[in-house]
C-alpha cells in the first residue's frame, strides 16, 4: 500500500509567559515570544516526509501520528482519519490538527 496524503493543519500558536519568566535564560538579547517559524491556518501536505517550511522539532514531535494517518491507520478515541496533537516547546507549543487525505 502506498502512503496516503496528510494534510497538516496549524491550530493554533501559543505562548506561556510564566514559564519564560520562571524557567527560561536571556537568549541572545532576543524577546521570548510565540513561535513565528508557523502561523495559525497553514496548512502543509505531505506522505511521509518533512514538508519545506516545516519546523524540525515540530516535526520529530508529530511525526508518528503522520506516519499511522498515511499508512491508513487511526486512533482510538479521535475521529477517523485525524489526531491533534503539539510540539514538546513547552514555552511556545503550537498545535496541530494532522488529517489523512481520502483520494
Amino acid at each position: 500500500m502506498d502512503p496516503q496524503k496528510v494534510k497538516i493543519t496549524v491550530l493554533k500558536t501559543t505562548f506561556n509567559k510564566d514559564f519564560v519568566e520562571q524557567y527560561a535564560e536571556d537568549y541572545k538579547g532576543q524577546p521570548w515570544k510565540a513561535c513565528s517559524l508557523v502561523h495559525e491556518g497553514q496548512e502543509f501536505i505531505t506522505t511521509g516526509w518533512m514538508p519545506d517550511g516545516f519546523c524540525s522539532h515540530a516535526w520529530a514531535d508529530i511525526l508518528r501520528y503522520v506516519m499511522v494517518l498515511s499508512r491508513g491507520g487511526n486512533f482510538v478515541g479521535t475521529a477517523p482519519r485525524t489526531f491533534v496533537t503539539c510540539c514538546t516547546d513547552g514555552y511556545r507549543p503550537v498545535f496541530f490538527k494532522v488529517e489523512r487525505i481520502e483520494e
